[in-house]
């Protein structure tokens, strides 16, 4: 149940708010609300006031702020006084008041119970606090009564202040003190509990993180007032000024004040959906994208006594660059400037035309490891104050392409603060209040001019400094005590053997197609060193993390979350690889990228977390690969090759090694051991630093890259091959030294002896020849052990029993900070749980309502299609009846068709006959008629009847020929109408003919139509319909 905040109370020196500084200015955190705890004494006070007698105020100072309510508040001891008589028997002296002597800057509280105290880990945990007092509270038997001091403030001595007293009632000694800057927090009982009348604080002993424990103290007043004003008089002492500097009043004019204003400057870019999203920042540097519209958002809060309100801004303004004139500022556009609804911000937003030439340089894609500066301005308008004043920002920002996201940014805006230094003016009006601004500055200048930065200085340093030689290549080219700095060293990419390309070239090819298998020839060409260009690839390959998109994945997602150690991380990041140009400045991509990876494994191994040294080891994996293959390569290190097992359990791992290596030179280097011995030198002394870095830390890089080849290759037992290396090639120089010598030699002069390549290969070709084994170090591992177990038998059980103890309070310590965490993992999933039930139960109440619906649907459906069923059945009756009519109708149609056939034959032949007969009996009267003369001239040359008119007599003609000559032109008349009608006959044979084929096609195509089918029995039962009318009709 240990909070992370708690433990790291101890663990740092910040000076935050969020944390405890042991041995220094006292911080306090108090459950519930100090204007509660005030309304709750003021209100108790006036009950017990109107029943204190005048005695109450015995020994009381007249002029001090607290009352003597103030200083004695009657608890249960002091309840027997109130209400009654002047001196009274029962009435006893401590219980009303303190003699003047005691009033010495105290609260006395009498009839406190002392209820014990005990051991906690977590001493901000309430949790924790509620549970000991219950515990406490119900073993109350051996309860101490007390008086209890508490102190008025926080400052002086050890006797008179700042120091809580528990005092003995009978004898007027001390029991115990507290110094008031150890109390971490104070606690009351809950209301509705068995404890509401109990209250405890949190307190640490010891001076160092690793002595130090919390205790907790738990005492019990028989009044449930009392509490409250106990916890007032806590709350009370700790009271102190705020952290900004405030010159005291004497060194200031009366008619100068000084106005501080909170500005808080972010940017927001076009999202693309018709608004504006933050803009990232990592740390002081924001994150921009080419092409995107802009918008700047400015907040501005007054911090201190002074309030000024704000009437308008006068003016927002941009420029590139910093230390930029005010000439040079170029004006932009507002969108909106107000007062916050909380009535303390005031807001200004404007918008940035990122079109304009101005603000090319702003929109212009910076080259890597480069960024560009810009300054914001707002010129405010101040109630009270003649002329506008202006707040200038200076910030940093790189501008990435058009395409660019970012996994990981902050939205905290950049923050400054502005004093501003105001002079009383004269007015006409002695009501108006009217000033001056004398200056104005920002807390960044002030911080510079404390520095000696400020920017005269810089100018004149920087003409000092013209044409002397930077720090880096003094550092790299002298000889001198200065230790070598980490980074050190260039590593040329260049290969001049084309062989050892080629190899390698043949090697990966194969390596590349069975990932799972190494190929042989890889130790050897490991130990002459992989070629820089191909590092970054072969140690992947080494580590076996090759394209490893689960943990490339769990980065992306570790870099999003908090880490406890982030300050710690921050502060080693600037010291990791200062010597080298990628990690050189601070707020750089080196350092983010070292910053990212270093706290995603802190989160990522929760057992071991940050610890120091792995920065460098990280950052020398951020030289050969991106940030996603540079974590994973050093997870597969810190677990695979055992690197995390040497911070394990009391650095045990680690002091193996010590002894391994010192074995190693005893057997090896036996001279050089005796030296070690006789100069009281121990092998953690100079070798702790080789194993946790892994070299990294001191020597130059190309020695670093090459151990690592090898260490990749090899394992873990290749560092006592270089140790062992390095003690052999120094050792005539070691045997020289003094104890201090040897120290400096291996602090400073020992990296600096391979700075070049040369010495760096000699070193690296004995180190692979070292004769040193793992038979070996097996054989040592087990005398260390054995060594170990003697000395625990020899140790004194209560030492041996205190550091068992030790141990087991420190898993404890960390179980519990598990256990903790676990609860809130699994309140956190019972919340999710929860609310995703509730989801699951709405859409099964959905989901319900839909089976319902879809039930009754379904039951329609089967109804329509039992109904439809039906129909069709009818249908196929219908369309049955119909086709069997049909087929006898065709039958029957088809016999009268070949009877009308055959009688249009018959007429046929018998109207050729009659023709061929007219025929050959016209021919035989021309024949006759030509063969008379008389008669032939009746026709002309054609053989066509040429008559003369003939004039007959009416009167004259025989009325028999005449009757004759009528019925032979009726017969004639009937001839002609009888061949017309056969004509008319073939031709609607011919057509019937037709007609029927088409028929019988259509009614053999349109069988197994269902439409056909369906219009044939309606006209089925239409016909049935009209037969049962006919005979009504």
């Amino acid at each position: 149940m240990e909070d992370a905040v708690s433990r790291s109370s101890v663990e740092s020196s910040s000076t935050n708010d969020d944390y405890v500084v042991v041995n220094g200015e006292p911080k306090l955190k108090i459950t519930g609300d100090i204007n509660d705890l005030n309304d709750e004494v003021s209100q108790s006070s006036k009950k017990m006031t109107s029943t204190l007698t005048p005695s109450s105020s015995i020994g009381a100072d007249p002029q001090s702020p607290l009352s003597s309510v103030d200083n004695v508040f009657p608890t249960s001891q002091s309840t027997g006084a109130i209400g009654e008589e002047p001196g009274s028997g029962d009435c006893k002296g401590r219980s009303m008041s303190l003699p003047g002597s005691r009033d010495d800057g105290y609260t006395t509280f009498n009839g406190v119970t002392y209820l014990g105290c005990a051991l906690v880990n977590a001493p901000r945990s309430e949790v924790e606090i509620y549970r000991n007092m219950s515990i406490l509270n119900e073993q109350s038997k051996q309860a101490i009564p007390i008086e209890l001091y508490i102190p008025r403030t926080s400052e002086g001595n050890v006797r008179t202040n700042g120091v809580v007293r528990l005092v003995d009632p009978g004898t007027d000694t001390d029991i115990a003190c507290y110094k008031i800057h150890r109390i971490l927090f104070c606690a009351r009982g809950p209301a509705d509990s068995e404890e509401k009348m109990c209250f405890a604080f949190t307190c640490s002993h010891g001076d160092t993180p690793d002595s130090a424990i919390f205790q907790c103290h738990v005492f019990r007043c028989e009044l449930q007032e009392a509490v409250a004003k106990i916890l007032y008089s806590f709350a009370t002492s700790f009271r102190r000024l705020p952290k900004t500097s405030v010159r005291s009043a004497s060194s200031i004019s009366e008619a100068e004040v000084t106005a501080i204003f909170s500005v808080n400057l972010e940017f927001k870019e076009d999202d693309g959906k018709g608004s504006y999203s933050t803009c990232p920042k990592d740390k002081n540097i924001f994150k921009f994208r080419c092409d995107y519209d802009k918008k700047i958002v400015i907040s501005v809060t007054q911090t201190g006594n002074k309030e000024l309100r704000i009437e308008r801004c006068f003016g927002l303004l941009l420029s590139p660059g910093r230390n930029v004139k005010d000439g040079d500022m170029h004006l932009i556009e507002m969108n909106s400037m107000g007062y916050s609804s909380d009535g303390r911000t005031y807001s200004i937003s404007g918008n940035w035309d990122i079109s304009e030439d101005c603000f090319k340089v702003l929109n212009s894609e910076t080259p890597k490891d480069t960024r560009v500066f810009l300054t914001v301005a707002v010129d405010l308008v101040i109630c009270g104050i003649q002329e506008p004043v202006r707040f200038g920002i200076e910030t940093k920002a790189k501008i990435f392409p058009h395409s660019e996201r970012f996994w990981y940014f902050t939205k905290k805006p950049h923050q400054e603060q502005f004093f501003v230094k105001l002079k009383l003016t004269e007015t006409d009006s002695p009501d108006v209040v009217q000033y001056e601004v004398v200056e104005v500055h920002s807390q960044t200048q002030i911080d510079r001019q404390k520095a000696g930065l400020s920017l005269q200085g810089l100018k004149h340093n920087r003409r000092m400094s013209e044409g002397l030689q930077s720090p880096q290549d003094a550092e790299e080219e002298s000889d001198g005590d200065e230790p070598l700095l980490s980074g050190s060293g260039v590593v040329s990419k260049e290969v001049t053997d084309d062989n050892l390309l080629e190899a390698w070239h043949d090697v990966l090819v194969k390596w590349h197609q069975n990932l799972s298998q190494r190929p042989k020839p890889v130790q050897q060409l490991a130990k002459k060193g992989i070629p820089e260009a191909l590092r970054g690839e072969v140690w992947q390959l080494l580590a076996g993390c090759h394209d490893n998109s689960e943990l490339m994945e769990a980065y992306r997602i570790l870099i999003t979350k908090d880490s406890p150690t982030e300050s710690v991380i921050q502060r080693d990041i600037n010291r990791t690889f200062p010597a080298h140009a990628f990690f050189k400045q601070s707020g750089g991509l080196g350092q983010d990228s070292l910053y990212r990876i270093s706290k995603a494994y802190s989160v990522y191994d929760e057992e071991i977390g940050y610890v120091q040294g792995l920065s460098f080891l990280a950052a020398a994996l951020l030289l050969h690969m991106p940030e996603e293959q540079a974590f994973s390569v050093l997870v597969k290190i810190c677990f695979d090759y055992e690197l995390r097992d040497l911070f394990k359990q009391g650095f045990e791992v680690l002091h193996l090694k010590f002894y391994q290596l010192e074995r190693l030179m005893q057997d090896l280097m036996g001279d050089l051991y005796e030296h070690f011995m006789e100069m009281g030198l121990e092998i953690h002394m100079f070798a702790s630093q080789w194993f946790l870095t892994l070299f990294t830390a001191k020597f130059p890089l190309f020695l670093v890259f090459h151990i690592l080849d090898l260490f990749l290759c090899e394992g873990k037992d290749i560092i006592f091959n270089v140790a062992i290396a390095l003690l052999k090639m120094s050792r005539k120089d070691l045997l020289a030294l003094d104890f201090e010598g040897i120290l400096k030699y291996f602090r400073v002069h020992m990296p600096k002896k391979y700075r070049t390549e040369e010495a760096a290969r000699e070193l690296m070709a004995t180190a692979v020849a070292a004769k040193v084994t793992s038979k070996k170090l097996k054989k040592y591992e087990k005398e260390y052990i054995t060594m170990k177990e003697q000395e625990m038998q020899q140790e004194d059980p209560i030492e041996r029993m205190e550091r068992e103890n030790k141990r087991l309070l420190e898993d404890n310590m960390r179980l519990e900070q598990e256990n903790d965490d676990l609860a809130h993992e699994l309140v956190d999933s019972k919340l999710t749980l929860k609310s995703e039930l509730d989801e699951v139960q709405d859409q099964n109440k959905e989901m319900k309502t839909d089976l319902t619906k879809c039930r009754k649907l379904l039951k329609d459906t089967q109804e329509e299609k039992h109904r439809l069923e039906v129909e069709n059945q009818q249908v196929k009756e219908m369309c049955r009846k119909e086709l069997e009519r049909l087929e006898s109708e065709n039958s029957r149609n088809t016999v009268i068709v070949t009877d009308y056939k055959q009688i249009c034959t018959q007429l046929s032949e018998r109207l050729e006959k009659q023709q061929t007969a007219h025929r050959e009996e016209l021919s035989r009267i021309k024949t006759l008629v030509k063969s008379c003369e008389t008669c032939s001239k009746m026709f002309d040359a054609e053989g066509k009847l040429n008559l003369p008119e003939p004039k007959t007599d009416p009167e004259k003609m025989n009325p028999k020929i005449v009757d004759l000559q009528q019925q032979i032109r009726e017969l004639e008349l009937q001839l002609a109408q009888t061949k017309l009608a056969l004509v008319e006959s073939e031709c609607k044979t011919q057509d019937l003919t037709h007609s029927l084929n088409a028929a019988v096609t259509e009614i053999q195509a349109s069988k197994n139509t269902w439409f056909t089918k369906t219009l044939n029995s309606i006209k089925e039962v239409a016909n049935t319909h009209t037969a049962k009318k006919d005979p009504k009709d």
